[in-house]
Formats: structure tokens, C-alpha cells, sequence
């Protein structure tokens, strides 16, 4: 009898663990901001969860990935940096960016505001902090392109504006790369004093800028 219940016990664990694998590869996962690079959108401390089905489905062991939509611009993504051997980065390492560009579009930044085939593009939640306006030749931080976003790729750029280290930088993001869509911050608390917690950031949905609040 003892035997049967360890056993069923077991089945259980297993069962457990192969839908909570299930989820985590196909369906949400889990991630922590670390830096101020989308601030005031998201912030160091805040746990968000990412919808890994909402672009494509990956096939095991395969690299395959199976389509079902395509990035729009607005959207907040996760993806896995494109260009981290080229920085020095730990291979794999995850990104969080908001979509600016799709394939076929032009994309330029005139002294510090985004033009998407030459309309002013506007997002109310990203932010300048920064007065000074750099030059084209000192950085592309404020001044950059037209460029056309190749296909099967996206442009991305964070809500920091001033403070992002993004496309204006390093370039594109293959839609291979891109891990799902941010969606919601489920918890978050100061990253520097674990009892100071954010409790008016839970279960906050992750805004977009769609090309409705072009301006």
C-alpha cells in the first residue's frame, strides 16, 4: 500500500513538472527587469510575464519555429540579443525592447523624435531626460538613419530613450530571436532592499503604442 502511494506520489511530481515545463517552453514565462532601459514603462525590480505563443510556436530540438502572428509596432518584446558575442555577453542573454520598426518600413530619428515612413511616430509612454540633442557624428542615440527594416526582422528601441542601448546602436532583431511578448508585471520590489515592494505595480498590464497613437 505504502509502495502505491510513493508511487502515485511520484506520478504526480512528474506530471507536474512536464506541464510546468510545458508552459515555460510554449505558453508564459517568467522574467525580471534588471535595468532602467524601459523606465517609466518598466522598472529595475518588476517581474513580467511574456507570452511565448503570441509570435510562434518552437519545435524542440529543432530550431524550428512555427508562425502565428508577426510583431507590431508598439508592442513590447523579449528576445535574445542578436549581437552578444560581438559585446562581450553572455550567449543567450534575454533583452526587453518596444517595437519601432517592421519589415519594408523606414525608420529615422531627427533630433530625438522617431519618424516611421515620414510621419512622426509618438509614444506617450516613452521619455527623454536629457536636454542636449547629440549630433549624427558623436552618436545615433538622437540623430539616426533613414534605414529599412529588412524582412523577417524588427526594430527596437526603449522607452528610456536617453538611457537604452538598442537598434540605434547595434541593429536589427531576427524574428528567430524574439521569445514573446511582455505582457503583464505579476510582482515587483526595490532590487536593492527586498522588503521595499512595489505592491501598486502588480498585475499591471504592459502598455503598447500602436500606430493609432501615431502622431
Amino acid at each position: 500500500m505504502k509502495k502505491k502511494i510513493l508511487f502515485d506520489y511520484l506520478i504526480a511530481i512528474i506530471l507536474a513538472v512536464i506541464i510546468a515545463l510545458f508552459f515555460r517552453t510554449f505558453v508564459v514565462q517568467a522574467f525580471k527587469i534588471p535595468s532602467g532601459s524601459m523606465e517609466p514603462t518598466l522598472i529595475p525590480g518588476d517581474h513580467i510575464l511574456v507570452a511565448k505563443f503570441k509570435y510562434g510556436i518552437r519545435v524542440p530540438f529543432t530550431g524550428l519555429v512555427i508562425p502565428v502572428s508577426k510583431p507590431k509596432t508598439g508592442q513590447v518584446i523579449v528576445f535574445k540579443f542578436p549581437e552578444a558575442g560581438e559585446y562581450d555577453l553572455h550567449p543567450g542573454i534575454d533583452f526587453i525592447k518596444r517595437v519601432i520598426g517592421v519589415p519594408g518600413e523606414s525608420v529615422q530619428i531627427i533630433n530625438s523624435r522617431v519618424y516611421i515612413n515620414g510621419q512622426v511616430y509618438n509614444c506617450k509612454y516613452a521619455e527623454r531626460t536629457s536636454k542636449r540633442i547629440l549630433p549624427a557624428y558623436d552618436s545615433p542615440r538622437d540623430n539616426y538613419g533613414p534605414v529599412i527594416v529588412p524582412r523577417g526582422e524588427v526594430f527596437v528601441m526603449g522607452d528610456n530613450r536617453d538611457n537604452s542601448f538598442d537598434s540605434r546602436f547595434w541593429g536589427f532583431v531576427p524574428y528567430k530571436d524574439i521569445v514573446g511578448q511582455a505582457f503583464i508585471t505579476y510582482f515587483s520590489w526595490n532590487p536593492k532592499n527586498h522588503l521595499d515592494i512595489y505592491y501598486k505595480r502588480f498585475f499591471k498590464a504592459i502598455p503598447e503604442c500602436n500606430f493609432k497613437d501615431k502622431g
